[in-house]
């Protein structure tokens, strides 16, 4: 769902609804929590290290890799969890994007999407609203992970774009040892009202009208809560995140979100919220639409690890 255009090689929900195929499978019974995992060779570079690590997961080898920050370990580490699309390892040096987090201590870890790149299996059940293997393939590379020296287990977080919000609470609820999450433009309504949204604004680069908030009332109402729906996980996630949302997101409506959102954080969970009141859909885009939301996150990742 996140058009990240080159660098991330997300989609917008067209490809969601049919860019996989139809009949990829996506058991309940997915699951991921201690894999055997496989290290290569380490690579030194002017300002990091890579660490190519690969980890099994229902039957699957999930290849990634593990950008390592200068300075002494241990390091808190994010783990990138994707949008939809067959979607590849964030690369190093394309846009940037990785660097500032890296400069500020954090080692990233990346891994292409199941049946892309260099991982086997089949993509993309979660482009069809079916989270199961997507979520145990992120169980997995959590402990894969806090498997390493270099890394401090207490300090292990996630962070992603769209599709990632119906994927990284419950993985942070399943696996039971995430410290933190952060997610841009995600999702959180129920998949079939977010499909119905992106229907209404013509997805992420289109030049539809903007919707009033009555047509996407009326259109959120007319669809009604179906799909997967993500608030009991993050009911059950006590761990503090950071919410990213657009002001005219085309793929996420935001007063609906913000709904959501804001009543579990009057329930007591650790949230922080930041609106972009004219930001699109591609707040960890490169660029960003809003060059606010990395500067935002780095501060919130300094403040809380």
């Amino acid at each position: 769902m996140s058009l990240w255009r080159a660098l991330l090689a997300s989609a917008t929900l067209v490809l969601l609804l049919g860019g996989c195929g139809g009949g990829t499978t996506d058991p309940e019974s997915a699951s991921c929590p201690t894999p055997a995992t496989t290290v290569g060779p380490r690579s030194q570079r002017a300002d990091h290290t890579e660490v190519p690590i690969a980890f099994t997961c229902e039957g699957a080898k999930i290849a990634g890799t593990l950008y390592l920050p200068p300075g002494g370990a241990p390091h808190p580490a994010l783990i990138w969890v994707h949008g939809a699309g067959q979607a590849q390892r964030l690369p190093w040096g394309n846009g940037d994007f990785l660097l500032p987090f890296t400069q500020a201590g954090f080692a990233v870890f990346s891994f292409d999407k199941r049946g892309v790149g260099e991982s086997e299996g089949e993509c993309c059940p979660g482009d069809h609203g079916h989270f199961n293997l997507a979520t145990a393939d992120v169980v997995g590379a959590i402990d894969a992970v806090r498997k390493r020296q270099e890394i401090d287990p207490a300090r292990v977080g996630l962070f992603g774009a769209s599709q990632a919000g119906w994927i990284a609470p419950r993985a942070a609820v399943d696996s039971g040892h995430v410290s933190f999450v952060v997610l841009a433009a995600p999702g959180i309504v129920p998949f079939d009202q977010e499909h119905a949204y992106e229907q209404l604004t013509g997805g992420y680069g289109s030049d539809k009208p903007f919707p009033t908030e009555s047509e996407i009332a009326k259109t959120l109402e007319e669809n009604g809560p179906s799909g997967f729906d993500v608030v009991p996980y993050l009911e059950r996630m006590n761990v503090p995140a950071l919410w990213l949302l657009a002001g005219k997101d085309q793929e996420i409506p935001l007063e609906a979100s913000l709904a959501i959102l804001n009543r579990l954080k009057a329930s007591g969970k650790a949230y922080t919220i930041h609106v972009y009141p004219n930001a699109n859909h591609g707040l960890f885009d490169v660029p960003p639409t809003d060059p606010q939301a990395m500067p935002d996150t780095l501060r919130w990742l300094q403040e809380h690890t």
